[in-house]
């Protein structure tokens, strides 16, 4: 076993963190409030995957084993959605996807660099 990539940490945690706030700025200018109120329960967990993806394809990480560790680390910001604190949750999910994303890398074993 190899551990956990601290790099690849830090870089999941600042590509999802910054893929996620342009997804809802962008999201949050271009559509309706009552489209938030009606379909939030959609629209989030498909775009924090979608990011994911991105994050697994910028890292170059394996796309299956990335959305099961986005759906896990979706958990705990569920809590807090349902505690009416949504975007509280956000940072402790972005932290938990990131240190999936650094035990999948370091489960890999080292990376030879080219």
């Amino acid at each position: 076993m190899w551990g956990v990539n601290g790099s690849v940490v830090w870089r999941a945690a600042l590509v999802q963190g910054l893929a996620v706030a342009v997804s809802a700025l962008a999201l949050g200018a271009a559509l309706p409030r009552s489209f938030f109120e009606d379909f939030g329960w959609a629209a989030g967990p498909g775009v924090w995957a979608a990011c994911a993806l991105l994050t697994a394809a910028v890292l170059k990480l394996p796309a299956l084993p990335v959305l099961a560790g986005a759906a896990l680390a979706g958990i705990p910001s569920l809590v807090t959605v349902l505690l009416g604190a949504h975007w509280a949750g956000v940072p402790l999910a972005v932290g938990i996807f990131a240190a999936w994303c650094g035990w999948l890398a370091g489960s890999r074993g080292p990376v030879a660099v080219a």
